[in-house]
């Protein structure tokens, strides 16, 4: 068997939050592509429509469902929604995230909340949900961005001397 038919995801359905651009059309079109079905999810639906037809254009039937995953009433409804249509979820990338243009020591509480509600809540909203209908063999992937790993951009604290040894 060659080794990339040991990737095949015929016959699994994936949800994929944050779909409506980026790595979230990456997502879906190459897990249609690996033969998936692929339910997308976004709050962004014009741009989602693009991210389905794309995703159709690999022969795999896909779902586009406006959803704003800081909501658990929405996160629940997606995911009742991609079982009323496909009868099962095998895969979830958790890949909605938002993030503010401002450096953390100037960014405001509202700020703030938005992306702790998108970024963290909502991924626990829809792994709960999906793993409520998942099976056993089914997995969900968490996508963090690489801004938090950095400090570019902004001012560095002093350093203390060191210490005599």
């Amino acid at each position: 068997m060659p080794i990339l038919d040991r990737f095949r995801l015929d016959g699994r359905v994936a949800v994929v939050t944050g779909a409506s651009s980026g790595l979230g059309v990456a997502f879906a079109t190459a897990l249609a592509e690996a033969g998936a079905d692929v339910v997308m999810a976004a709050r962004r639906t014009d741009r989602l429509e693009a991210t389905r037809a794309a995703v159709e254009a690999t022969g795999r039937r896909g779902l586009a469902v406006r959803t704003d995953v800081s909501l658990p009433e929405d996160c629940h409804r997606l995911v009742a929604t991609a079982i009323e249509a496909f009868g099962q979820v095998d895969i979830l990338v958790n890949n909605a995230g938002v993030g503010t243009a401002v450096p953390a020591t100037h960014e405001q509480p509202d700020e703030f909340r938005q992306v702790i509600d998108v970024n963290l809540n909502g991924c626990y909203w829809m792994a709960q949900e999906c793993a409520r209908v998942m099976q056993p063999g089914a997995c969900i992937v968490n996508i963090s961005s690489v801004l938090g790993l950095t400090t570019a951009g902004l001012p560095q604290a002093p350093t203390a001397p060191a210490r005599p040894g």
